[in-house]
C-alpha cells in the first residue's frame, strides 16, 4: 500500500476506528493468558451471578466463572476462526476464481456451476450443515465457515481475472513468453490484491457472526471452553436476574463485526475508488 493511500486511510475516521477496535480485539486474542484476570472455566460458586464490581469487572455467570476473561478467551475463539476461516477461502477459492477468469469455456463452466450451487444456500445456512456433518468442535466449525465463503472468494476473484487478463501487461508478458502460471501469478493476481484484500476485512466479521452462531447451537466451541456464541447460549435462562451474562457478550461480538465492517469499508474506498462508497 503506498504511501498517498495510507494517509487517506489514516483521514478516514470510521476506518480508523475500526482499525483500531480491531487491533485490540486481535491482541486481547494473541494475549488472553496475560490478560484474563481469572482462569476462564474455573468455576466459584462463592460469586455465583456477581454482578459487575471491583473483583469482577463484567460480573460471574451461572458457575461463578469471570465474565471478563470468559469473553477475552472467546475473542481469541472468535478472531481464530475469523482468520483461519478466511485463509481456507482464499487458498480454495483464488485459484479456483483465476482459472475460471483466465481460461473460460469448461473451467469456468464447470466453476461457476459449482459457485452458483454453493450460493443457493444462505451463507450461516450452509456453515450450519456443514458444521453439522463434520461434528461440533472449534477446528470443524473454522472448516465449515471456511468452505462457506469460498463461492464469494471466487466470485471476487474471476471478476479481477476478467478485467485484468485483456491487460496490456498482460498481453505484453503473453509475448515476451511468460506461462500461464507466470501471468496469472507475476501479473494478474498481484493487481487483484487489493480487491480481495478487502473481501477478506468482509469475510471476517461473517466468520464472527457464523461461529457465535454455531457455538450459540452447539456445534462450535464447546464447554467449558470460552466463546462468546457459548455465553450467550448460558445466559438464555439468566436474562432476567443476571442480564450482564448477554448484554457484555453481544456487545464484544457487535463491537467486533463492526470494527472490521468500518475497516473493509475504509480500505474499499482506498484501495477501489471504482467502489467506494462517496
Amino acid at each position: 500500500m503506498g504511501g498517498a493511500k495510507l494517509r487517506a486511510l489514516r483521514h478516514n475516521r470510521l476506518a480508523l476506528t475500526g482499525g483500531v477496535i480491531a487491533a485490540v480485539f486481535v491482541l486481547a486474542a494473541l494475549c488472553a493468558p496475560l490478560i484474563a484476570p481469572y482462569d476462564p472455566a474455573r468455576p466459584d460458586f462463592g460469586h455465583v451471578l456477581a454482578q459487575p464490581g471491583w473483583s469482577h469487572w463484567l460480573g460471574t455467570d451461572d458457575l461463578g466463572r469471570d465474565q471478563l476473561s470468559r469473553i477475552v478467551y472467546g475473542a481469541r475463539a472468535s478472531m481464530q476462526v475469523g482468520v483461519l476461516a478466511v485463509v481456507l477461502a482464499f487458498l480454495v477459492g483464488v485459484p479456483l476464481g483465476l482459472a475460471a477468469g483466465y481460461y473460460g469455456r469448461l473451467a469456468d463452466g464447470a466453476v461457476s456451476r459449482l459457485t452458483d450451487t454453493m450460493l443457493a444456500f444462505p451463507f450461516l445456512v450452509l456453515a450450519v450443515g456443514l458444521a453439522a456433518i463434520l461434528g461440533p468442535s472449534l477446528t470443524n466449525a473454522t472448516i465449515a465457515i471456511g468452505i462457506s465463503q469460498i463461492p464469494a472468494v471466487i466470485r471476487i476473484t474471476r471478476a479481477e481475472t476478467l478485467r485484468l487478463k485483456h491487460a496490456d501487461f498482460v498481453a505484453a508478458a503473453v509475448a515476451n513468453g511468460g506461462g500461464d502460471g507466470t501471468v496469472l501469478f507475476r501479473h494478474i493476481l498481484p493487481n487483484a490484491t487489493s480487491a480481495l484484500i478487502v473481501q477478506g476485512t468482509v469475510g471476517i466479521p461473517a466468520a464472527i457472526i457464523g461461529e457465535a452462531l454455531l457455538s450459540f447451537l452447539g456445534l462450535g466451541v464447546q464447554p467449558p471452553d470460552a466463546s462468546l456464541g457459548v455465553m450467550l447460549s448460558s445466559a438464555q435462562s439468566f436474562l432476567a436476574p443476571a442480564p450482564w451474562m448477554a448484554v457484555f457478550p453481544g456487545l464484544a461480538i457487535v463491537a467486533a463485526t463492526l470494527a472490521f465492517n468500518l475497516l473493509g469499508d475504509g480500505l474499499r474506498d482506498v484501495l477501489d475508488p471504482r467502489g467506494a462508497t462517496r
